[in-house]
């Protein structure tokens, strides 16, 4: 075989042609070929994948059942007197009383207030809306204790609403801002879909977008939440993801991807709720300002 081989080299390398090799020669070369064929190709190792890096995967708090997490934070502010008048803010309007809605009571327990707050994967409403995240605020007396659920799958989303329900417990003054035309009536379909009773409209509601419409519409440009704590409490929102991105970063998450946007959207929850004990002071101090005797 080594002079076939050796015939073949010179073949590339001198312009000579040296003798020709022997029948026994080239009978070496196609044996090695042979063995070479029946071998088959040669097997490359597999390269060593990279270690992928963890995906932030953390929601904040603690997980209450599977795929259900509830977050408790307090805040210092705003603190609120031990029993509220609500005064002219539980007139109801006469349209509202013929639509037999639950009357305001004039005075109530701080404690009883509950304000509330969703974050829903799109704003138009219907069945196919559902609300990931639902957010309640109560007094108490070392501040605002807000208490935020969130559904990490699909399947937990009747476990959210017995757990909302649970916290409301059944004397709770409810306040919002748009709840009475959006969040509740939201959440009471998806009682209806996931065949729990729905107790929300045996609650008194209070929905802060009206007497603050009333009052300020000449005065700002709207009379989003965001403009009017802008205007009347001096809130600032930095870094806030805004409430149209909410529904893509839960969305994300579902499919695997990172939690830091989903916890931004409940960072944006907890300053709405916020907010909303916020206004409703303000409008109890302009209420007591106005009625105040003057010497």
């Amino acid at each position: 075989m080594s002079a076939a081989l050796d015939w073949l080299k010179q073949q590339r390398q001198v312009p000579a042609a040296p003798a020709s090799p022997s029948a026994d020669d080239w009978q070496d070369v196609f044996d090695a070929l042979r063995r070479l064929r029946e071998r088959g190709p040669r097997k490359l190792a597999a390269a060593t994948p990279l270690t992928a890096l963890p995906v932030d995967r953390t929601l904040p708090g603690e997980e209450i059942a599977p795929g259900l997490w509830r977050h408790v934070t307090l805040r210092a502010r705003p603190l609120a007197p031990t029993v509220i008048e609500l005064g002219d803010l539980a007139v109801a309007s006469p349209a509202t009383r013929r639509r037999g809605t639950v009357p305001l009571p004039e005075t109530v327990e701080a404690s009883r207030v509950a304000f509330f707050d969703t974050e829903t994967t799109g704003l138009a409403g219907g069945t196919g809306t559902r609300a990931f995240m639902v957010g309640i605020a109560r007094f108490t007396p070392a501040g605002l204790a807000i208490t935020q659920f969130t559904t990490a799958t699909m399947a937990a989303e009747a476990a959210m609403l017995r757990a909302v329900l649970d916290a409301l417990g059944d004397d709770a003054v409810l306040v919002s801002y748009n709840g009475k035309s959006y969040d509740r009536p939201l959440l009471g379909t998806r009682l209806r879909l996931s065949r729990i009773p729905d107790p929300l409209s045996r609650f008194p509601h209070l929905d802060l977008l009206h007497p603050t419409r009333r009052r300020l519409r000449h005065a700002l440009p709207d009379c989003r939440l965001a403009t009017v704590e802008r205007h009347w409490l001096g809130v600032l929102r930095e870094d806030d993801l805004p409430g149209s991105e909410a529904p893509a970063a839960w969305l994300a998450y579902l499919r695997g991807g990172s939690a830091a946007l989903l916890r931004r959207v409940g960072e944006h929850n907890a300053q709405d709720l916020a907010s909303l004990a916020g206004l409703l002071l303000h409008h109890l101090e302009d209420v007591a300002a106005v009625d105040a005797p003057r010497g």
